[in-house]
């Protein structure tokens, strides 16, 4: 498909068809997108076309169906492997999500690696999800997570890292970019120190994928994980990409169909990569329409979606340092997509329904980032956060939706 030279945000408002309804008697603004993203008419109509055309298994079987199957099912590694710059399409394996992919590399990778006495360090900004599979497998192992800690404007402390990294260091788990307050790490230069240190590093890139470019190789990271529901694509498809030689090193996360090559009671050998990673039937519409959300995403030039996406994003905090009694959480020197803040003297939760009322869809609550909001001495806070549909008329109606709920709660 043909790059789009201009960026504009009334015809990609238009290839979104859920965005165009009203919610509460009012139309929607959907400011969400970090929970999940919505989806082009395309993704949609490639899935519908997989279960009404040439639904079948892939791999297993010689007839037309499959065979079309198992070929677009193929086609979608292969763009994926391209999308973030993999060496190889046998790096790139689909899992449900970013937390499947997390908990592979923990259980997988943690369990041949890991001894008592090692460090797993994670930052202080992480989703539950990167997390508390560290913490399982530390257990198991005898290990121990080692929190990162983050300055008050929400980066990862960096003299804190150098502090902790050692020899005792085998894994370094960080985002790229923080759900909660959207602060983009500096995952190149955390990757180089603990590399030195000859610890691994797993990227936690859910939040990342969606706004900038990601290469691999440029980042030198050891693992990359992402979900395909916040890249425009369907839920129950995401992406662990992994260096290949650390992949063909671990041991099956989980057993059963096309992870087998040879079984018999006297014992089993496993399939090669990818395969060696993906037991069972795999969501072969999922991995058939997250391939058309990067078809989608490369019609355009990711320059201009990056640079409309930090305009409203910029609008949006100038906005609310314009209105009194709001308080944004997280000022990280580089942010993407998100918008955390507080309404002085109302709960998160109360906000969001009142904003609800008036059709403006934020997430409130602790982002599953329970550490970091006890990091701020807050329960949770309100989070508007934004995608390529996004526009500044968007966050118009979010900060006249706020002022009226400011004259209702205080």
């Amino acid at each position: 498909m043909p790059v789009r030279n201009i960026f504009d945000i009334d015809t990609v408002r238009r290839d979104f068809p859920i965005l165009h309804q009203e919610v509460n008697g009012q139309p929607l603004v959907y400011l969400d997108s970090g929970a999940t993203t919505q989806k082009p008419q395309c993704v949609i109509d490639a899935i519908v076309d997989y279960y009404s055309s040439y639904n079948a298994n892939v791999h297993r079987a010689a007839h037309s169906l499959s065979e079309k199957a198992t070929a677009r099912f193929e086609r979608a590694r292969e763009k994926l492997a391209h999308f973030i710059n993999s060496t190889s399409p046998r790096e790139v394996l689909w899992t449900r999500g970013t937390t499947e992919a997390i908990n592979l590399v923990a259980s997988s990778w943690g369990s041949e690696n890991l001894k008592s006495g090692d460090k797993i360090l994670v930052s202080a900004l992480e989703h539950h999800s990167n997390i508390v599979p560290w913490q399982l497998v530390a257990q198991q192992k005898g290990a121990e997570v080692v929190p990162i800690d983050v300055t008050e404007n929400g980066d990862i402390d960096l003299d804190a890292l150098d502090t902790l990294l050692g020899e005792q260091v085998k894994m370094v788990a960080v985002s790229h970019v923080s759900n909660a307050l959207g602060t983009v790490n500096p995952v190149q230069e955390i990757v180089q120190r603990a590399h030195y240190y000859g610890a691994k590093v797993l990227i936690d890139g859910a939040q990342a994928v969606s706004h900038f470019p990601v290469d691999v190789q440029s980042l030198d990271c050891d693992f990359y994980a992402f979900s395909g529901h916040k890249l425009f694509g369907p839920t129950g498809i995401g992406v662990l990409w992994g260096r290949e030689n650390l992949l063909e090193a671990m041991p099956p996360y989980q057993s059963g169909g096309e992870m087998i090559e040879t079984v018999r009671f006297s014992g089993t050998t496993f399939n090669e990569l990818p395969y060696k990673f993906e037991a069972g039937t795999p969501d072969i519409a999922g991995a058939i329409g997250l391939a058309a959300a990067i078809d989608y995403l490369n019609r355009f030039d990711r320059q201009e979606v990056a640079a409309h996406e930090t305009q409203v994003l910029h609008y949006a905090i100038a906005k609310g340092e314009e209105l009194s009694g709001i308080k944004r959480v997280g000022t990280a020197k580089q942010v993407a997509g998100v918008y955390s803040f507080l309404l002085e003297g109302a709960h998160p939760a109360d906000l969001g329904t009142l904003l609800d009322q008036q059709g403006i869809a934020i997430r409130t609550g602790h982002h599953c980032a329970q550490p970091l909001m006890e990091r701020y001495g807050i329960s949770g806070t309100a989070r508007a956060s934004f995608a390529m549909y996004n526009s500044v008329e968007d966050v118009d109606r979010l900060f006249k939706a706020l002022a009226k709920a400011k004259q209702f709660l205080l």
